[in-house]
């Protein structure tokens, strides 16, 4: 069920999100170590299985792991075919793109979602948050610099990921308010996992080191936690509300390719990035201000 739509609530949602969004730079992060020894269907495979049995286990144990709360499975089935696509795309990109790339790229997604929550869900948006959006995309403008730098397809892998991120979001808002988030989490793992593993045998290199191994964990951990997170998130607040906060994930992408690519970011990309934290920042301080006046 969705909690009733309230300044507190929406704060909850918005720190839900925010933790969300650490897990998937973390996610990316592990995923482009991983995709330069291994290969990339292989990487999206072990991302869903470990995501999958870290999610199931604790489930069993304390007896969430059963199907009675499911009251819309072909949406389940849906999002389950939605999340290797996204993922498939986004790590072929990451081998080609940097992370600051493929994150400032997919900073398009709070634009769609806005635009879908307000055309398919009816949502409203008042001018303040069209306009923090507005800004918060401009900045990722200045990060990306289109035009200054030779075009590469692979943009084009990471845009059809932003597209169908945007549709996976509000996918995921309209199952919270019917079905438990721990199993729709649960179930699109496994879904993905089962979809893509006859692919994954098909190129399957068994990982070498204690350091793969230990990327996978880290990978399969933060991108469940991470859908879990964010479905919970949306049972708390408006998509509309959430996805600005979507901004902050660049900086954690950017510290993430400088500590380990050597990916410093330019002038451009801090410029940019702090435009993008004031929009977040005007977004959180307006939420609190409601609140303390409710």
């Amino acid at each position: 069920m969705l909690f009733p739509d309230s300044a507190r609530n929406r704060l909850y949602g918005i720190g839900l999100a925010s933790a969300a969004y650490l897990c998937f730079a973390t996610l990316d992060a592990s995923a482009k170590l991983l995709v330069r020894t291994l290969p990339v269907l292989e990487v999206v495979w072990l991302r869903f299985v470990v995501h999958a049995l870290i999610m199931a286990l604790p489930m069993a144990r304390s007896g969430e792991l059963h199907l009675d709360g499911v009251r819309r499975p072909w949406l389940q089935f849906v999002r389950a075919l939605m999340l290797p696509a996204m993922t498939a795309l986004n790590f072929w990109a990451l081998q080609y793109l940097q992370l600051a790339e493929t994150g400032a790229v997919q900073f398009a997604v709070p634009i769609m979602i806005a635009l879908f929550a307000a055309w398919l869900l009816r949502e409203r948006l008042d001018a303040g948050r069209w306009l923090a959006i507005i800004i918060g995309f401009a900045g990722v403008l200045v990060i990306v610099r289109p035009g200054t730098q030779g075009f590469h397809p692979a943009i084009l892998l990471a845009l059809g990921n932003a597209v169908l991120y945007a549709l996976f979001n509000l996918l995921t808002r309209q199952l919270a308010a019917t079905d438990p988030p721990a199993v729709t989490n649960l179930l699109s793992a496994l879904g993905a996992a089962v979809l893509i593993a006859p692919f994954a045998v098909s190129f399957w290199q068994t990982p070498q080191t204690l350091a793969e191994w230990f990327l996978i964990l880290l990978m399969g951990s933060a991108g469940g936690a991470g859908h879990l997170w964010l479905a919970q998130a949306h049972r708390y607040a408006p998509a509309s509300t959430i996805a600005p906060f979507m901004y902050q994930q660049i900086l954690y992408m950017m510290l993430f390719g400088w500590l380990l690519f050597g990916d410093f970011p330019g002038a451009a990309v801090l410029g940019g990035a702090a435009i993008v934290v004031a929009s977040g920042l005007y977004l959180l301080w307006r939420e609190r201000r409601d609140g303390l006046a409710h």
